[in-house]
């Protein structure tokens, strides 16, 4: 039985468009247009599969004036990008992405504090598995949730899986926003895979990608100067232009909307409803540069998510306190000045006291709380620890040792760790030098010893992490510094009373018996690392600590 199905195309300015699919053998339909800007009908259509896109009478400056272009649904939610139509399902008489039914809604998930995020690529996450039909596909990463889990990770962030051109890609120039990376599989499996996470405990965020778009992105084609710049929003940046930018100033008197915050509006609603995401990675937040248009999505997102929490993290670099709350318009930034400071440090490179507490207590920076900042030590576009060491000459025992070393400032930090995939067993594959070559993980260096030992370790903090109400709070002191040792000792704690005491030690030399003046004093101090009690003379704590090594201490009241 066939039913009457709407296709509409939001084209204000334009001045003629027309339908085309295969229902029509490709013949046009034309459409009439609305005085709220739309192009419009009405066709009787069975349940079924079908594929259409429209064409139109260009605004854009790159073509003739009033040249008739095809374009694809700017709405479209999947794509037969070798045909370049969109595909459209329907069923029961209404239009649907997929028959997908969640099965793991009511599963409890982590509160933002609670997080230990793993930033992952799809295609590069599943490289190498025994199953070929798996590879590179969100098949292939719920194959790996386990090993996730058993990893103590509970938020995956995932790099764009918006439709790209061509079939392996970073995802970071976006063709069409409602439409998935098919490469990867269909809308079902990322729903099975977001699904699957869910039932595991872990939240799952999605990059953002609403500064810019693909240079034939549906809009560029049907008028461009409506929804983008006409020119570079920074001309004076070129580093940092890739590719035509969102005019989010732009205001249409006549309709009264503002056609950019409108569109991405959509989009992030989309996503959440659809594809029940967590939180979004805000992409290149200091370009997009526009926070009363940032707080509206914010708080659109929020409230499509409720009552579920949600997670509104920038990548603003360099990182900024002025993006986050309280008084900025997002949750958290990604912390890059923690990797900024925090590599060198591990690298032996300089010991600048100020620097390092700088970024373990962000507070020092403006931020308020530790979900305002995402700390981590590499992430897809910056070279992985175990590069930066082997590019000085740092392998073997050292390198593994000094990677252990990171792992506790990443894990004890104020803030909210992040790991780029394959960091936890110290992959150390250079950072690809196009978005368009793949990098899988060698999950083969797991059978390692060295690297086998570095996951186990990277297990047990994150564990320590999330059992230790101390290491989720916002408080964070310094109790011991000594430059000339370079050695430096914090203290963290949550008002319930559970307490942590940290001791860095980011020299080669192996300190026996150092004294610790003014330990903070509690009934009883456990050494984390060494499975003992530790030895006290009155207020000052003796203990063994080994070159580029951390000590944990945890309160132990009786």
């Amino acid at each position: 039985m066939a039913n009457l199905i709407e296709f509409k195309l939001f084209a204000p300015r334009n001045e003629q468009a027309s339908l085309i699919g295969s229902f029509s053998d490709w013949q046009d339909i034309p459409l009439e247009k609305t005085k709220n800007g739309y192009f419009q009908t009405q066709i009787s259509l069975a349940d079924g599969i079908y594929s259409y896109k429209f064409r139109v009478q260009t605004k854009s400056p790159q073509f003739q004036i009033n040249e008739w272009v095809d374009v694809i649904d700017p709405y479209a939610t999947d794509i037969d990008e070798a045909r370049e139509y969109g595909v459209m399902r329907i069923k029961n008489g209404e239009r649907i992405i997929d028959t997908y039914i969640w099965q793991h809604d009511d599963h409890p998930l982590p509160q933002n504090e609670e997080l230990v995020i793993y930033e992952l690529h799809i295609a590069d996450f599943t490289g190498d598995e025994s199953e070929p039909d798996k590879r590179g596909k969100y098949l292939g990463a719920i194959a790996k949730l386990d090993y996730l889990c058993e990893l103590g990770i509970n938020a995956i962030e995932l790099m764009p899986v918006n439709e790209y051109p061509g079939d392996y890609n970073w995802g970071y120039k976006v063709r069409h926003f409602f439409a998935t990376e098919s490469s990867y599989g269909t809308t079902e499996d990322l729903k099975q895979f977001i699904d699957e996470c869910h039932s595991r405990g872990i939240r799952v965020f999605l990059d953002g990608i609403y500064n810019h778009t693909d240079e034939v992105c549906p809009l560029m084609l049907i008028d461009r100067n409506y929804w983008y710049y006409e020119h570079k929003h920074y001309p004076e940046d070129p580093d940092n232009y890739w590719g035509p930018e969102f005019n989010y100033n732009n205001y249409d008197e006549k309709l009264n909307i503002k056609p950019a915050w409108k569109y991405i509006g959509d989009v992030v609603q989309f996503w959440i409803k659809e594809y029940h995401v967590d939180g979004i990675r805000f992409d290149a937040v200091r370009q997009l540069a526009n926070f009363e248009f940032l707080e509206w999505l914010a708080q659109q997102a929020k409230q499509s998510a409720a009552p579920k929490q949600f997670y509104n993290i920038a990548e603003h670099i360099p990182d900024t306190s002025t993006v986050v709350k309280p008084d900025g318009p997002l949750d958290a930034c990604w912390h890059e000045s923690f990797h900024y400071f925090i590599i060198p440090l591990i690298c032996g490179d300089k010991f600048e006291l100020e620097e390092v507490m700088s970024v373990l207590d962000p507070r020092k920076q403006g931020y308020a709380t530790s979900i305002n900042v995402i700390n981590y030590l590499a992430t897809h576009d910056r070279e992985r620890l175990l590069r930066e060491l082997g590019d000085r000459g740092i392998f073997g025992k050292e390198a593994f040792t000094k990677a252990k070393l990171a792992a506790v400032v990443l894990m004890t930090a104020m803030g909210i760790p992040m790991l780029w995939m394959g960091d936890e067993f110290g992959e150390y594959q250079q950072k690809s030098k196009s978005v368009t070559q793949p990098k899988k993980i060698n999950w083969s260096l797991l059978a390692n010893v060295q690297n086998y030992e570095l996951f186990q370790y990277y297990q047990k903090l994150i564990a320590l992490r999330q059992q230790t109400p101390a290491l989720q709070s916002d408080n964070i002191d310094f109790f011991h510094t000594n430059a000339e040792a370079k050695v430096l000792a914090y203290i963290r704690w949550h008002n319930q009373g559970s307490q942590v005491a940290i001791v860095l030690n980011f020299s080669h030399q192996h300190l026996i018996d150092y004294a610790i003046p003014n330990f903070p004093m509690t009934e009883s101090w456990y050494d984390w690392c060494d499975n003992c009690q530790v030895k006290f003379s009155e207020d000052t704590l003796l203990t063994n600590i080994p070159g580029y090594t951390a000590k944990i201490f945890i309160s132990q009241p009786h």
